[in-house]
């Protein structure tokens, strides 16, 4: 249903980005030596060599790009992820074609025109989506161009697949109404759209509303009537479309695998497999050594007031529950009395707890106490960004509450998480806390990645000021 509409935003997509980055490169060369916005100093080099750059470029740039993600039909993402997913990619992009023409020896290419390539490039192919993703919202907005659909079961799916359809009419589509067979619902709106009568009037129906697609989201339990569905639905020139009633097992995106012909329907399918795991890895371990150097004059301070307070440990360590339910001993600062569990017993901090310690209570609120875990980073148990790690005892008692909730598990658990930036910490809704990590899991990127630290960062900045 959706998947059309989403490979022809992916082509444009495409297309406007090949556009971009082929004019980019002369326009940069005409910045930097025409213009002259930097003065020239050593001549003006023939254009010829920077144009034939430019068939290398068109290969390097979408390749890069589709192992960013940004050729990926994924759940609708906000102008910012997308405008710091395309930075991330085209950085990278040109320091791979910048490193790779430092073999190059007929021809000394000039640094500063790829660098105003990339900033030209950028600019370009974010304005060219905002102004894609800006005509497409209106023209549908607008109901051209729409695709009505009628959806064959009015249960919790049916209500749900309406409603995704409602809130996001730029996808191109409206639901012109319901089939269903429950009396109660017959001959009224259900969220505004019409009960158009039972699954008996499907003819009738069709043959009023003139729908472009027919979705049965039907319960598992009616499997026979979803079959002699498909085969009515199949003979009156429409398009067909089941919606598997997985919602009770659903916990990550769905995927369609085959075997020998066979489909299969993988409930745990996620970005960070693969390539995308080496990359996240790779930055993890980049991005913790950065950081320990750019803090470790911190860490004696700290350990110094730490001890000036009340002479106990400085570290404190505890297990907690990492990658595919391993335990594993986390490391933090010391932010509370050494008796706060003097029963051994696991509680959460609550706000104003007054088992934290005056030094304790700042390290908390500038989450100078994660430092340490920078060392679990490096060790493999740990990420820079991921779902927040929890005590084994907690972990018993939320999946037995909360099905779902072991999905978390499926990626490393993070220094911080999306959970976290969004206000999430510490004794809060458990529910949204997985509904986050989940979010995360399923779209992740490097710059989500870059997002979440960036927003981390800001946090702890405004807290310690």
């Amino acid at each position: 249903m959706i998947s059309h509409r989403r490979q022809v935003q992916v082509v444009l997509q495409l297309i406007g980005d090949l556009l971009a980055t082929g004019l980019a490169l002369p326009l940069a060369y005409w910045l930097r030596f025409q213009v002259e916005i930097i003065p020239v100093t050593k001549g003006v080099p023939e254009p010829g060599p920077y144009i034939r750059l430019i068939p290398i470029a068109l290969v390097l740039w979408p390749l890069v790009f589709y192992f960013q993600g940004l050729y990926q039909r994924r759940r609708f993402r906000s102008r910012f992820d997308e405008t710091l997913r395309a930075l991330v990619a085209v950085a990278l992009a040109a320091a791979l074609l910048t490193a790779g023409l430092m073999f190059y020896r007929d021809f000394s290419y000039s640094r500063v025109v790829l660098v105003i390539f990339a900033v030209v490039d950028f600019i370009l192919i974010v304005l060219f989506r905002w102004a894609l993703a800006a005509a497409l919202k209106r023209i549908r907005r607008s109901g051209k161009n729409l695709q009505n659909v009628l959806i064959i079961g009015a249960g919790e799916l049916g209500r749900q697949v309406a409603a995704r359809l409602v809130e996001h009419r730029e996808m191109g589509f409206r639901v012109v109404g319901f089939l269903d067979d429950d009396p109660g619902k017959q001959q009224r709106k259900i969220d505004g759209i019409p009960v158009l009568g039972t699954t008996r009037d499907l003819e009738r129906a069709v043959a009023e509303t003139s729908p472009d697609q027919v979705a049965i989201a039907l319960p598992l339990s009616a499997h026979h009537r979803t079959v002699q569905l498909i085969r009515r639905a199949g003979q009156l020139m429409v398009e067909v479309k089941v919606i598997p009633d997985l919602l009770q097992y659903y916990v990550l995106r769905a995927g369609i695998e085959d075997l020998d012909g066979i489909p299969v329907i993988n409930l745990t399918q996620i970005p960070l497999h693969g390539w995308n795991q080496l990359v996240k890895r790779a930055f993890d371990i980049i991005g913790a050594l950065a950081i320990g150097l750019a803090t470790c004059w911190v860490f004696p301070v700290i350990a110094f007031l730490i001890k000036r307070e009340d002479g106990g440990p400085v570290l404190y360590h505890q297990t907690r529950m990492g990658l595919d339910g391993r335990a594993f001993e986390l490391y933090k600062f010391r932010s509370m009395r050494i008796d706060a569990e003097p029963e051994g017993s696991p509680r959460w901090t609550r706000n104003r707890d007054n088992r934290v310690t005056r030094i304790g209570a700042f390290l908390r609120r500038t989450s100078l106490d994660e430092l340490p875990q920078l060392y679990n980073i490096l060790k493999g148990e740990m990420s820079l960004v991921g779902p927040r790690p929890e005590r084994p005892e907690f972990v018993e008692r939320f999946k037995e509450r909360y099905p779902e909730y072991m999905a978390r598990h499926r990626v490393r658990a993070g220094l911080t998480g999306w959970a976290q930036v969004n206000g999430l910490r510490g004794d809060t809704s458990i529910r949204q806390r997985i509904a986050h990590d989940l979010y995360y899991i399923e779209n992740w990127s490097l710059a989500l990645d870059l997002r979440i630290l960036w927003l981390t960062l800001r946090s702890a900045w405004r807290q310690g000021t």
